[in-house]
């Protein structure tokens, strides 16, 4: 086992991973930024050290000074959390080259499933349903013929990566043409690759996920689904739950063999999601693994009691997995809220400034991860995510009024956040009764005006 982890990321991710670093007795060293000098996971860790200014690429993506703070404090490993290296093959084999172990895939388990294409035709070759579409990066030429050939609507996707960058949906020739340049260039600066291919758009899909656990033994095991379909107008994921309102047990056992084919196809090893799309059929698709602990892994902890961030690290460092599939039992059901220094009802513009006043949630079944203190100053440098509400119920019906009720007790002044619209999602009869796919937030919010 390890003993000491630097945890190259910053905020509640930071701290979920210093919580079971801790549980398991492994010291941890926190890296910051000047930002983030006041950052609630610097004084939870056990060391911190500063690694650069607050822009991201001086800091939390400078791999030399996370690299140097490894090897100064004495870190055996790396945990990269999600976003900034998580997915950084470069960064990986790095830190192999520094006999630093990456909590997380190979080096080339992550470049080779960082690359949306390759990764849609393996899973082709092995009998995995994927979305019809190109099966190479293709130029804007090539992909106006493509086009031309197979019809509209499609979907612009970027190859090197996800999270909703450089994803266009086009609905004729014309709007191809005119959205290609924007696309690729928000591909090259989220990925520094603006290579771009074209799918099948689906209409009203939803989103699903499924977390899966591997070790270096050749032992998989998935622990179920998550309905990740409440997203912003820009693909960011805003609500999870699980399990899936439209999931029944043999969908669950089909989706869960295609996530451990999926893996053991590719060779992955620690933590995992397999993501598909989900039409209206309830056929679903593979659209990518993500290679690194999703944001949304407490809804999966919640209805599983597995924590994922433990076993992420047990894995990484060699040992077996002790359980088998049939061993894995779902109960009840769990939502989460990412709250966010933002404001929906304005294009979800962000916001920042100082935490003025601060009330929690609690309760029974309530778990809020989050790295807010009352009196702390946001920084304007980072993502939005202020932190998760995460609530379980018996069943969907009471985990809604659980979140209704909790939200209620979620208080945040001086700077704005979504809690009020979470709570007209949750008050939405569409989402009362599982009728949500991925454009359900645009279109709720189009109803107001």
């Amino acid at each position: 086992m390890f003993k000491k982890i630097l945890i190259a990321n910053r905020g509640e991710i930071a701290i979920r991973i210093i919580r079971a670093c801790k549980e398991l007795g492994i010291k941890t060293v926190a890296i910051y930024s000047q930002a983030d000098k006041e950052s609630l996971h610097k004084e939870l860790a056990d060391e911190a050290i500063c690694v650069g200014p607050p822009p991201a690429r001086d800091s939390y993506l400078n791999i030399p000074h996370i690299l140097s703070a490894a090897l100064i404090t004495g870190a055996e490993a790396i945990h990269p959390g999600y976003g900034f290296l998580a997915e950084n093959p470069s960064f990986a084999r790095l830190c192999e080259q520094c006999k630093i172990k990456f909590i997380g895939p190979s080096p080339e388990v992550i470049e080779a499933l960082g690359d949306k294409t390759n990764a849609r035709k393996l899973m082709s070759r092995e009998g995995i349903p994927v979305v019809p579409g190109t099966m190479e990066a293709l130029s804007d030429e090539e992909m106006i013929k493509w086009a031309n050939e197979n019809g509209f609507p499609l979907m612009i996707k970027a190859s090197a990566g996800g999270g909703g960058k450089g994803m266009r949906v086009v609905e004729s020739l014309e709007e191809l043409v005119h959205t290609l340049p924007s696309a690729r260039a928000e591909a090259e600066a989220a990925f520094g690759d603006g290579r771009l291919y074209l799918e099948k758009f689906i209409r009203r899909p939803r989103h699903i996920e499924v977390q899966i656990l591997a070790d270096f033994y050749g032992n998989v095991v998935h622990l179920g689904e998550r309905e990740c379909s409440i997203q912003t107008p820009s693909y960011q994921k805003m609500l999870e739950e699980a399990p899936s309102p439209i999931v029944d047990e043999e969908m669950r056992r089909k989706m869960g063999e295609a996530a451990i084919k999926a893996v053991k196809a590719s060779g992955y090893h620690t933590a995992g999601t397999v993501e598909f799309l989900v039409d209206e059929n309830r056929s679903f698709y593979f659209m990518e693994i993500n290679t690194r602990i999703q944001v949304e892994h407490p809804v999966t902890e919640m209805i599983t009691g597995m924590d994922i961030v433990k076993w992420q690290i047990l894995t990484a460092a060699g040992e077996k997995l002790p359980f088998k599939q049939d061993d894995i039992s779902f109960r009840g059901h769990s939502i989460e809220c990412r709250i966010t220094a933002e404001d929906p009802y304005k294009n979800f513009a962000p916001n920042v400034g100082r935490v003025k006043k601060l009330i929690l949630p609690g309760g029974p079944w309530v778990r809020i991860d989050t790295y807010l203190y009352q009196g702390y100053d946001i920084p304007p440098n980072y993502d939005a995510l202020l932190g998760k509400l995460i609530v379980w119920g018996e069943n969907r019906e009471e985990a809604i009024k659980r979140m209704q009720r909790a939200l209620d007790e979620f208080i945040i002044e001086g700077v704005n956040t979504n809690i009020d619209f979470h709570k007209e999602i949750l008050s939405s009869s569409d989402f009362r009764e599982g009728r949500i796919y991925v454009g359900f937030v645009k279109e709720l919010l189009e109803r107001r005006y």
